[in-house]
């Protein structure tokens, strides 16, 4: 069974349709050479930094710091506390612990931003002090420093560095920081962050408590929109994928089908009910499938992944990634011919749909909120269509890739030009 190949664009460098050029004859300003990410430890938030930096040019001139907080018992249901106050009470609970198990003396609480109290691995923690001085003393030598954060824990962060070294550094806020935008210099968001301020989502918050969803007023000259998350995917990325999996992935019988399972949010709730109507719809595909290649993310439900596994783990079209290294990802997004992917996630939706191929998602009428504005635009752009088992995966279709990263990175270049700096890369 052959298909068509789908042919995916040349990426557009960020720096055209009428940015100025870096090295503009003339320009008397300052160069952008380098960059630091403010990561929170998780994969989802850290690579929609990390992707914007290499849109710009900048991937092999970052630094990462890191918000880290505490983990493990009790820990799991304080992360809705400020990061500080969450280690202070993290430090506590395990000198009472120490005290009346051990008899020990109480060790001193390091205060110091970028320090952290005992019982904390070592991490190369985001200090805010260390980030300002380096940004400060390094300014006429190589010049501004671009500072992309992303998360709710990175904000107090990134707005510090801003407020103490703003003649100095650029900062770029991903994800919604709720209000107060003007402590930062751009914030990347999408565009169904802004449900709530809609007719529709007011009349289901009450009025009492619509203070508190995100965001509080609409976007402002700050606020650069997006349809999906930011991510480390481009055309460039997938043709060394390409070739990089090519022994593995080129021998299996086409049409290829990938399918991404990732796990119930407090906006996507589903369980073993959901796993029952994939594996159904799946094992209706099958016929038209040359192969199928499953993966589950870290935080799969076992229930789901247990049924899934049962259901087609023997099929001899179906192989299952077991979760070891190295991670087929890339490998998947450049050698499928199209994808089956759990509506829960935004961030391998997005990155799916930047490749330009069939893209259908299953349990989108099991979401709410926010969520259902993000499938509702894709399904306009025809970008995805939903998985019935009806499908015949022989057939393809196509559309404009999404390219959210790239045209992020051009907002980025302009807004640092209008400061008077350019990208040197």
């Amino acid at each position: 069974m052959t298909m068509k190949p789908i042919l995916l664009p040349e990426p557009q460098s960020p720096t055209s349709r009428g940015v100025p050029d870096i090295f503009e004859v003339g320009f008397s300003g300052s160069f952008v050479r380098r960059a630091v990410v403010i990561g929170n430890g998780f994969p989802a938030s850290e690579n929609q930094s990390l992707g914007l930096v290499r849109a710009l040019g900048l991937a092999d001139q970052h630094l990462l710091f890191r918000v880290t907080r505490p983990r493990g018992g009790i820990n799991e249901w304080l992360h809705w506390l400020p990061v500080s106050l969450h280690k202070k009470f993290d430090y506590l609970i395990k000198q009472i612990i120490l005290l009346t198990s051990r008899r020990r003396k109480l060790v001193p609480l390091p205060l110091e931003n970028g320090s952290h109290p005992v019982g904390l691995g070592s991490v190369l923690e985001a200090d805010v002090k260390r980030i300002v001085a380096m940004a400060r003393n390094t300014y006429e030598k190589d010049g501004p420093l671009l500072l992309v954060a992303c998360g709710r824990d990175t904000i107090s962060i990134a707005s510090s560095i801003k407020r103490l070294a703003s003649q100095n550094v650029f900062v770029v806020q991903i994800q919604h920081p709720r209000s107060n935008l003007n402590r930062f210099d751009l914030v990347i968001t999408p565009h169904h962050d802004y449900y709530p301020l809609t007719p529709q989502a007011q009349e289901q918050v009450p009025r009492f408590l619509r203070t508190w969803i995100t965001p509080r007023e609409p976007p402002d000259r700050h606020v650069v929109l997006s349809v999906g998350a930011l991510h480390q995917i481009d055309s460039a990325a997938l043709r060394s994928a390409a070739s990089a999996w090519h022994d593995e992935f080129a021998p299996l019988p086409k049409p290829l089908l990938v399918v991404n399972i990732g796990r119930p949010t407090s906006n996507c709730r589903y369980g073993a009910d959901l796993a029952k109507q994939l594996t159904t719809c799946l094992l209706s595909v099958l016929v038209s499938c040359g192969s199928v290649r499953i993966s589950f993310s870290d935080r799969t439900p076992q229930k789901v992944s247990y049924i899934i596994a049962k259901e087609l783990g023997n099929n001899p079209k179906v192989y299952i990634w077991d979760g070891q290294e190295p991670n087929p990802q890339m490998g998947h997004l450049a050698w499928a011919d199209a994808f089956v992917v759990t509506a829960d996630s935004v961030s391998l939706i997005s990155e799916a749909c930047s490749t330009g191929k069939p893209v259908y998602v299953i349990g989108a009428e099991r979401c709410r909120w926010k969520l259902t504005e993000f499938h509702k635009s894709l399904r306009e752009r025809g970008m995805v269509r939903p998985f019935t088992g009806s499908e015949d995966m022989s057939e393809t279709w196509s559309y404009p890739p999404l390219n959210d990263t790239t045209e992020v990175a051009r907002r980025v270049i302009e807004a640092l030009a209008e400061r008077g700096w350019r990208l040197r890369l």
